[in-house]
Order: structure tokens, then sequence, then C-alpha cells
């Protein structure tokens, strides 16, 4: 009988080159994320425990509201992601490189300007008052939130070291990251629950302290060693491919924005109508069947930039094969969701205890979403690798501008609480599960005109 270790290595070796490298890349990041899942898991009571449920929904909000500037880098990091693949499938080094230093400096000069104008304006605004928070209960808000978004705008142009690495098709190495940075976080989170009263300062400094560092010796290291012939250099900085990288970044850029509309208000609509302890049990929630997204995303991130090399030598078969596979997987998340929500009860007092407690409403339409969200990207991931996303763009408007009205009105008016605006965030994302796989299909058939096929 074939060993475990034997079949997995069997498994692997099988295939086309650019299934093999998929699997094993897969593999990898399962084997690394699974650990970063076990981490979080820890995080969670660690943090709640240390700030309190209204401190640590305070946390919540203001983490969701920075990361919303990370839509302002115009679309650049998905559309170096895009073009440096195509520049590596044409074996184009001299142009990955161009690609990568404009990339660079273009988003180094944008978050430049956007970090002035922010500090400017962060003098003027009443950060109490935008939490939801009486006046002086949490130390000062503008120094903190100024803190928080000045670590977020290395860490984003930091990235990008990530974004080049996943465009090789190595996303294994970049998903260790993450897993890093949150094992650092962990750590001094626990000394500081030693320590320290419960203060937002500092656990901002623990959490926004550790990518960044990580980010950086991972930067310093690729680029003297395996990606050096692309190191960023003023003298490849190109105004042309800037235009080139935001033509399509741009229409990524658009997109971006709707998502954060769809996937990024909730936490501040729900501090804002509800109070921000209710974003507590809406995020323990969302962190619990995080894990089954976070999973999917090992499978899928791999194929953003397979799909595109896939797609620029006309590899038709091996994409649909891909889906074929990807469709199965689907309907195991379906059964897995379902028992989630099954044990979800027993699960949440084992892992936060009776400190919070979970309506059960929230538990089932938050596995909803997460079916519909899954189902999407299976469909969406190659319309993005093909750069075929015009269409995508014009959806993505139209729900993100009905999504807030929606939230506030299910969460507020219909009584219905968090659940309300998770219920909206589905209802928004509903037409993609038929939209995408007709455009997918039109695309692989070459029947795609117009709209379609921009």
């Amino acid at each position: 009988m074939q060993s475990p270790l034997n079949y997995i290595k069997d498994y692997i070796s099988k295939g086309h080159e650019r299934s093999r490298n998929i699997k094993k890349n897969i593999l990898l990041s399962f084997l690394i994320k699974g650990g970063s899942i076990v981490i979080t898991f820890l995080i969670v009571p660690l943090t709640l425990g240390y700030l309190g449920a209204r401190d640590y929904g305070i946390w919540l909000t203001l983490s969701s509201v920075i990361s919303w500037f990370g839509f302002f880098d115009i679309g650049l990091g998905n559309g170096l992601r895009n073009r440096f693949a195509e520049a590596l499938a044409k074996g184009d080094k001299l142009l990955a490189r161009i690609y990568v230093s404009t990339t660079y400096f273009g988003l180094t000069g944008i978050f430049g300007i956007l970090w002035i104008l922010f500090f400017g304006a962060s003098f003027f605004l009443n950060w109490n008052s935008i939490f939801n928070i009486p006046a002086g209960e949490t130390g000062n808000m503008q120094t903190l939130v100024v803190y928080v978004f000045s670590l977020f705008v290395l860490r984003f142009i930091l990235k990008l070291i990530s974004i080049i690495i996943t465009a090789d098709q190595k996303p294994a190495i970049s998903n260790t990251f993450d897993p890093l940075s949150n094992v650092i976080s962990l750590i001094i989170i626990y000394v500081l629950t030693l320590t320290t009263k419960g203060s937002l300062m500092y656990l901002a400094m623990a959490v926004t302290f550790s990518p960044v560092f990580v980010l950086l010796i991972a930067t310093i290291y690729f680029f003297r060693n395996n990606y050096k012939e692309y190191r960023p250099s003023l003298k490849y900085f190109r105004m042309n491919q800037l235009k080139d990288l935001t033509g399509l970044g741009f229409q990524f850029f658009i997109i971006q924005i709707a998502v954060l509309v769809i996937f990024s208000t909730d936490n501040m609509i729900i501090t804002q109508v509800l109070g921000p302890e209710h974003v507590t049990p809406y995020n323990i929630a969302f962190k619990y069947f995080h894990s089954v997204s976070m999973a999917f995303a090992i499978i899928m991130n791999p194929l953003w930039s397979a799909y595109t090399q896939a797609y620029t030598i006309n590899d038709i078969p091996w994409i649909r094969h891909i889906t074929t596979r990807l469709v199965r997987l689907w309907f195991l998340i379906v059964a897995l969701v379902v028992l989630m929500i099954l044990i979800s009860g027993p699960f949440y007092m084992f892992w936060i205890g009776d400190k919070i407690e979970i309506p059960l409403l929230i538990t089932i339409l938050m596995g909803v979403f997460i079916l519909i969200s899954t189902w999407n990207n299976i469909y969406v991931y190659f319309i993005n690798g093909a750069g075929k996303i015009r269409f995508q763009l014009y959806t993505s408007i139209i729900a993100a501008l009905a999504n807030i009205p929606l939230s506030v009105y299910f969460a507020g008016n219909l009584e219905m609480g968090a659940a309300g605006v998770i219920l909206a965030t589905c209802i928004c994302l509903l037409p993609g599960t038929l939209l995408a796989p007709y455009q997918y299909k039109k695309i692989l058939n070459k029947t795609a005109t117009g709209i379609w096929d921009k």
C-alpha cells in the first residue's frame, strides 16, 4: 500500500508543468496558512480579553477604515500582477524590471501625497465622533489614527514584493509573510496582557509594526537574491508604462473601491447605526468562517497569474480543466459551511467562552456570504487574469451603490442588527453568481464581444 507521503509526491508530479507548480504551491501554502489560522484564532480571545468588547470593536473599525486607503493605489498592485506575469511569460526581463520600478516609485509618490493630506486633515476631524465613542475615553484618538495610518502606508508599499512573488507563481513563499507577522504580534500582545492594562495604542503598535518589519526584511532579501535582476531603480521608471499599468489598473481601482464599499464599510455602518460593541459579534462570526475563505484563497491565489499565462498562450483546455475541479471543490465547501453552522454554538463557547453572544442569524448569513463569495471567485479570478474586467467594473459599481442603503435599512429600520448588514452584502453579490460564469463561458468560447470582452 502506498504511503501518504508517496501519494502526495505522485499527485504533485502529475499533469502540466503549470499545474504541478500550482499544486506544489497550494500544498505548501496550506501548511503555512494552517498555522496562520491557528494563530489568528489565538489572537482574537487574547485581544478581546485585553481590550474588552467595546474597545475591541473600536480597533476592528479603525483597522477596516484605515485599510480603505489601500485602494488609492489606483490599481497599480493588480496592474503589476498581470503585467509582470505577462512579461515573464514572454521572457522579457527588461520589461518586467520596468514594470517593477515604475510601480514602486509611482506608488511611493501616490501614498506620500496621501499621507501628507491625511496628516493635515486629521487635525480637523473629530475622531471620537467618527468612531461613536465619548470624548477622552480611549486616549488621544488623533495620535492613534495617524500612527496606524503611517504604518499602513509603509506596509502597503513594502507589500509589493509579495505581489511580485505571487505573479511569479510562487505564492507559497509570499504566504509566509502574514503568519510570521501574526506570530510576532501574538507574542507582543501576550506580553502586553501580562505587563499593561488594556490600551488601544499599545495594541496598535504591536499589530502594525510586525508586518512592516517582516515585509522590510523580505524586500531587502529577495531583491538582493532571487529578484536581483528586477530590483527597482529610478532609471527604469517609465511614465508611459505607468499609464499602461494604470490603464488596466484603473479599472481594477474602481472595482476595488466598489469592493471596499461592499465588504469594508460593514464595521463602520454597524458602529454608527448600532454602536461599536455590535462590531465584535459580527467580526467573531466573520473570523470563524474566514478560515474557509482563507483556505479557498490559498487555492485561488496562484491561479490568477497562471490564468494570465495560460490565456496569453491560448491554453483553453487547461483553464476549463481547472474550473471543473474548482466547481467540484465548491460543493465540498457547501457541506463544510453547513457543518460549521451546526456546531457554531459549542465552538464559540470553546473559543471565546461566554464573554460575547453570537446570534444564530449572524452565523447563518455569514455562512451564506462565504458560499456566494467563493462561488463568484471561481470565475472572477479567471476574468481578472484575462484582464476582461469592464463588465465586472459596472456591476461592482451598481452593487456598491446599493450596499450601504440596504445595510442601513436592514440593520436599523428592520431591526435585524448586524445580521442585516450581512444580508445586504449577500443580496449585492447574488447577481454575480450567474453573470460571472456567463462571461467566463463567452470568453473561452470566443463569443465574447463588446463589454464582455473588455
